[in-house]
């Protein structure tokens, strides 16, 4: 949904507002206290400073409410493409920009001390800064908690669900994620040190009023309440974070495709209990995945094995080419420069291996099933089941979502008559321009047809067909590739004595 710029900054407007009205709960809070306390003694000289010099220091404190307007206009102003991600991020950037108030009046106060002494005024300006920026972390405290607070629960009730009805919220350039870390920041800043600096800001000043001196006990007690409090905050954000990471970090794996890892949330509490609940529903999305990987090769193997029948040269050939390529794979993954190559795309080869020939449907019965030599026109047909096999198997497969394997799935199909001077077919592409998946494809496909008896011919020696192999290096075949599918000659054998059951 899209958010026009002036609903944006009506937005803005009403979160301006509200930090506006946080700023105001924050300067009357320590204000009760000092009137309350009536502070006197060092004091006197700097609040005698500030009533004659009114007419400076009025202006000077004025930027205190200006450069946080100035900074929340600046924000609201921005380009169309930056709204959505901007109208996310207001609860947290304009409470930030609430305190920048309150550092910029600190600011102006150093400002005023260093004119107030040069022109002879006695001031303590230790015990003034001191003082100030006690009161001045406890304004800020209360304007970030109530205006983040107050703003992120209508962004999550109200605004978000208006705008993004749909989520993915996160994907948005520029958004900012603040995370279970802030929340318990601010709920620690919140809980912890609120209450801490205004108990401390209240002794303080009947302590000053009275010029009393706090003992060093009394320092040490503070930090070890407020180190204390930090721990119990690391521990709870901790407690919370970790299993959402990890349950994260799961989740993207496997939208990643990695079903078969499980999160690791060892608890007995509501965590303990949704990392079961998490690993439970990853293996019901993977047996049900695998089967529908199952149902779908059970397809694919049984168009390649309908097609071969209506061949009756290459009986056994998809059975033997797949088997073939198991094992050359085997080997290119020890290979230096084939073993960096990710095991996906092995697989990937030897799942799309038998859908190499699926273009043969297109054939005619007169010409796929001659018992005999095809002549030049008949081999000008037979030469189309490549291209139409690409075409057939990017049709059966439009709907996978591995995009990879259908990509190599139709490589395979449609580039496995190609060679490497470029004098194959259907594309005469050569070298490295044939798709590596398709040169793999290559050298099974040949091997099979010299060691299998054809119609026209009858089956060739190991020793015959190896030889061919070795001759047609740089020429048919992947020079490297074909030198490494040599060295499988021994496995190769052995399976085929199996496959055809004699020795």
């Amino acid at each position: 949904m899209s958010i026009k710029k002036k609903s944006f900054r009506e937005i803005a407007i009403l979160f301006g507002f509200i930090v506006c009205l946080s700023n105001i709960c924050g300067l009357i809070i320590p204000d009760r206290i000092i009137l309350t306390c009536n502070p006197s003694g060092p004091n006197n000289e700097w609040i005698q400073f500030l009533d004659d010099y009114r007419r400076i220091t009025d202006p000077v404190q004025l930027l205190t409410f200006l450069v946080p307007t100035l900074l929340s206009v600046l924000y609201s102003f921005c380009p169309e493409e930056k709204i959505k991600s901007r109208l996310v991020n207001l609860p947290l950037v304009y409470s930030a920009i609430g305190i920048s108030g309150w550092v910029t009046y600190f600011v102006e106060e150093i400002f005023l001390i260093i004119v107030a002494k040069n022109i002879g005024y006695h001031i303590n300006a230790r015990q003034v800064l001191s003082n100030s920026f006690l009161t001045i972390c406890l304004e800020a405290i209360v304007t970030f908690t109530m205006s983040f607070f107050i703003m992120e629960s209508l962004h999550r009730k109200v605004f978000l669900p208006k705008y993004f009805p749909n989520g993915q919220i996160s994907r948005l350039k520029g958004v900012l994620n603040p995370g279970t870390k802030l929340l318990f920041a601010v709920n620690y800043v919140s809980v912890t040190l609120f209450p801490i600096f205004y108990m401390f800001l209240v002794t303080k000043s009947l302590m000053d009023q009275s010029n009393i001196e706090f003992e060093d006990r009394f320092y040490i007690t503070i930090a070890f309440i407020l180190f204390f409090g930090l721990m119990i905050f690391i521990s709870f954000e901790n407690y919370f974070d970790k299993p959402l990471r990890k349950l994260k970090r799961r989740v993207r794996q496997i939208k990643d495709g990695d079903l078969g890892s499980k999160v690791s949330i060892i608890t007995n509490d509501a965590f303990g209990e949704l990392g079961d609940i998490f690993n439970e529903m990853t293996d019901s999305i993977e047996t049900k995945t695998q089967k529908i990987f199952d149902i779908q090769n059970s397809i694919i193997t049984g168009m390649a094995t309908m097609i071969e029948s209506r061949d009756n040269s290459t009986g056994g050939h998809i059975k033997r080419t797949s088997d073939c390529i198991k094992v050359f794979v085997n080997r290119l993954k020890k290979e230096e420069g084939y073993s960096e190559i990710p095991d996906h795309f092995y697989d990937c080869v030897i799942k799309a291996a038998p859908m190499h020939d699926l273009g043969k449907i297109a054939v005619d019965d007169a010409v796929l099933r001659k018992p005999g030599k095809f002549t030049d026109e008949e081999y000008e047909k037979m030469k189309k089941h490549s291209e139409e096999g690409a075409r057939i198997v990017e049709n059966v497969l439009s709907a996978v979502d591995d995009l990879e394997f259908k990509k190599i799935a139709v490589n395979i199909a449609h580039y496995h008559h190609e060679k490497w001077n470029g004098q194959g077919y259907p594309a005469k592409i050569s070298g490295e321009e044939i798709p590596l998946e398709s040169r793999i494809m290559a050298l099974a496909d040949v091997f099979d047809a010299l060691v299998s008896k054809r119609c026209y011919k009858d089956s060739f020696t190991y020793d015959k067909a190896f030889a061919i192999i070795q001759e047609s290096l740089g020429t048919h075949f992947d020079p490297k590739l074909g030198k490494l599918f040599l060295e499988c000659r021994s496995e190769l054998e052995k399976m085929y004595v199996l496959f055809n059951g004699k020795e």
